[in-house]
């Protein structure tokens, strides 16, 4: 006897053969959607250089993902690498999409007054770069007001905006004689500035993660320096009776590289306090006058605009510049 054929009804078919069509199209909105997610994560973590971001950004727009998300991975960027020009470039885009923002297609922003907030940031920084504190003053105290939790990113700039303000009116004095860490000998540093184009102050402590983190890249940027004829100064901060020890230990395995002098910061008159040193590491550029031409942390973009302005011919060592 043969096997009995099932024979569906007609129903049944036309079931089947609607439901399959059906399912290939979810699978195909399933991918696009998952491709476009992938997309947007990718921006969202993209901090390698510009043009890696541009290429991330270009295929985000090519998967789909919007304009405002695009935005928001952007200024992300620029906030990780400490990019303020580049923020406060972004204003234009700020303000157009101010407006038609929406929180439910926002990747970052948990409120939309962390949104607004970000905008008064963006008109601060670009105040700043126009040297109108006043509306400095009122668009970050609007950003503060609106989103207080976000109070850690737009502090730095207040602090900067006072530091500079300071920093105008300040002289070093090259008669100070730091004592030599290796030997206790004083040194003045108006020998060491001597005949040269500017000095370099760096700030630092063994105890510091920051500062072990960053000695192979403070070495090959001393070496550079001095190759263009910029003293540098190595000032060992805090307690040297405590510190000492450590603090040669740790630059042992430089000793022999052109690293300049390495010296403890006066106790009685200590440099740092008077050029406002609150973290380390710290560099200052000092020109041959006593004046302040940067004070900040080496990662910062003004620190090689300064050494630029010396110098035009200097260039920033690949080990030190942002992965």
């Amino acid at each position: 006897m043969r096997p009995r054929t099932a024979i569906l009804s007609l129903p049944a078919t036309l079931a089947i053969l609607m439901a399959e069509p059906a399912a290939a199209e979810n699978i195909a909105q399933n991918m696009v959607a998952a491709a476009r997610e992938a997309a947007l994560e990718k921006i969202l973590a993209e901090r390698g250089s510009p043009e890696a971001l541009a290429a991330a950004i270009a295929a985000a727009r090519e998967a789909g993902v919007g304009e405002q998300a695009i935005l928001e991975a952007r200024f992300l960027y620029h906030v990780d690498r400490r990019e303020d020009r580049a923020i406060a470039a972004m204003l234009p885009d700020f303000l157009k999409q101010r407006d038609s923002f929406k929180l439910e297609d926002s990747s970052i922003f948990g409120v939309k007054e962390d949104w607004l907030a970000v905008v008064e940031y963006a008109q601060a920084l670009a105040a700043l770069g126009r040297d109108d504190k006043a509306a400095f003053k009122k668009h970050i105290t609007e950003a503060f007001w609106l989103s207080p939790r976000q109070a850690a990113a737009f502090a730095p700039n207040i602090e900067r905006l006072r530091l500079d303000d300071c920093m105008r009116a300040l002289r070093i004095d090259f008669s100070v004689k730091p004592a030599a860490l290796s030997t206790g000998e004083p040194v003045a540093l108006g020998g060491i500035i001597k005949g040269k184009k500017a000095m370099l102050l760096h700030f630092w402590s063994p105890w510091s993660r920051e500062c072990e983190a960053s000695m192979p890249d403070f070495i090959a940027t001393a070496g550079l320096l001095t190759d263009h004829d910029i003293a540098v100064v190595s000032l060992l901060a805090d307690d040297p009776g405590q510190l000492s020890a450590d603090a040669r230990a740790m630059i042992r395995p430089h000793v022999g590289k052109p690293a300049g002098a390495w010296l403890i910061d006066p106790k009685s008159q200590p440099l740092a306090r008077e050029l406002r040193v609150r973290n380390l590491p710290t560099m200052v550029l000092v020109s041959t006058e006593g004046t302040i031409l940067f004070n900040g942390d080496p990662a910062e973009a003004g620190f090689w605009e300064a050494l630029k302005k010396i110098d035009s011919r200097l260039a920033r060592p690949e080990s030190n510049r942002a992965e």
